[in-house]
């Protein structure tokens, strides 16, 4: 018994370790994007392509994870995920545009091997802490959000590591999580093919496609406002500082959301009047951006801050409500994530394209507001009772 506590323990550490590793890599870029676009040249569309570039590699590879968790073992496709975006965050800080392009698609494509897997391997080794496991998982990835987007620029400016440094500096933490994750390797593999029900098609499921949306919509949201968020009150008079230290304070109010939805959810018999309360919250928090007054700023990036974490950890738990089979939340997750992720790679890159041509910062607002709508409308289908 002591042997099965001790292991579930390792399990639980390494699932916590390699969750924080899931968003610094893309967080750590926003507060520096002033100082890379000067140093490299970057215009604001290509700046905005470095939170992009990882969507797209999300989008692509995450088709790709269930086979990679089938052939691999679970435990060692996740090892394999963190080493790959590991190296991928060494390769961007060496020099020039190329490899600095060329590291962020393989911290991408490691982020989300370990993300579509991450979901199915709690369900099938921790079945029983499904709920709080899914919100550690939400909450970690928010919390090591925060302190990335808050110690960015003091890294590079204060402690004079420069972008650069600042960026590599997350490198470590990913090590950490490799060392603690060896003993998943010498476990048992639980991979998919061990599960006997054939899953479900789940490209031909209307309500597959709904979660999809759904999830795709708050990506949108989430990416967009992380990597255009500190440029945006820096145009209003803000130091780079601040904006980061706001940005990040936001992120610390998205763990509120991000613990406390999922054993909600869990509860429920349907979850849309959930989403209904998390979509007025963002219509709320994102029409109050429109006055330029700091403290009713920092009041609207808390209620954005709210709903981010719980928009999170409510398309991460509908994955395994909506499904009945481990293979299928495999799928569904996988599905979820790329399409989702192709959605979402549109948002920084075509905000930051728009802010070259028109100048105008409003323009997010508006652009924010518009997927607010759509995440309500599908997020109120995807939470209905049903399974695909």
């Amino acid at each position: 018994m002591t042997k099965s506590f001790s292991a579930q323990s390792l399990l639980i550490t390494g699932i916590l370790l390699v969750s924080i590793n899931l968003r610094t890599s893309i967080a750590s870029v926003g507060p520096l994007i002033p100082f890379i676009r000067e140093d490299l040249g970057l215009s604001n569309g290509l700046a905005g392509f470095l939170t992009t570039l990882p969507l797209l590699t999300f989008a692509t590879f995450s088709l790709f994870a269930p086979g990679i968790g089938k052939r691999l073992g679970m435990g060692r496709a996740v090892f394999l995920a963190i080493g790959i975006l590991t190296l991928g965050v060494v390769v961007r800080v060496l020099d020039g545009v190329v490899l600095l392009f060329l590291g962020t698609a393989l911290t991408g494509i490691g982020i989300v091997i370990a993300n579509v897997l991450l979901i199915p391997l709690i369900k099938v080794r921790l079945p029983e802490k499904l709920g709080i496991m899914t919100a550690l998982l939400a909450t970690m990835m928010s919390l090591f959000a925060a302190i990335a987007i808050a110690v960015s620029v003091p890294l590079a400016v204060d402690l004079n590591l420069g972008w650069r440094g600042s960026l590599a500096f997350w490198a470590i933490f990913m090590v950490i999580a490799l060392i603690i994750w060896i003993p998943q390797l010498q476990r048992p593999k639980a991979s998919l093919h061990q599960v006997t029900e054939p899953a479900k098609n789940v490209w031909k499921s209307k309500l597959a496609w709904h979660v999809t949306i759904f999830m795709g919509a708050q990506s949108i949201m989430y990416f967009t406002v992380i990597t255009w968020l500190p440029d945006m009150l820096i145009s209003r008079g803000w130091t780079p500082s601040q904006a980061g230290i706001v940005a990040s304070l936001m992120q610390m109010v998205s763990l509120i959301g991000s613990y406390f939805a999922p054993n909600l959810l869990i509860k429920l018999r349907e979850q849309t009047g959930v989403v209904k309360a998390v979509g007025a919250g963002y219509l709320i928090g994102y029409l109050a951006l429109f006055i330029e007054n700091e403290l009713l700023t920092y009041a609207a990036l808390a209620i954005i801050g709210l709903c981010m974490g719980a928009s999170l950890s409510i398309a991460y738990t509908l994955i395994s409500l909506r499904t009945a089979e481990d293979q299928t939340t495999a799928k569904l997750s996988a599905m979820v994530q790329s399409s989702g992720y192709y959605l979402a790679a549109l948002g920084p890159l075509l905000f930051g394209v728009s802010l070259d041509l028109f100048n105008n910062w409003n323009a997010l607002i508006y652009f924010l507001l518009v997927f607010a709508a759509i995440f309500t409308y599908f997020g109120m289908s995807a939470g209905r009772d049903r399974k695909i």
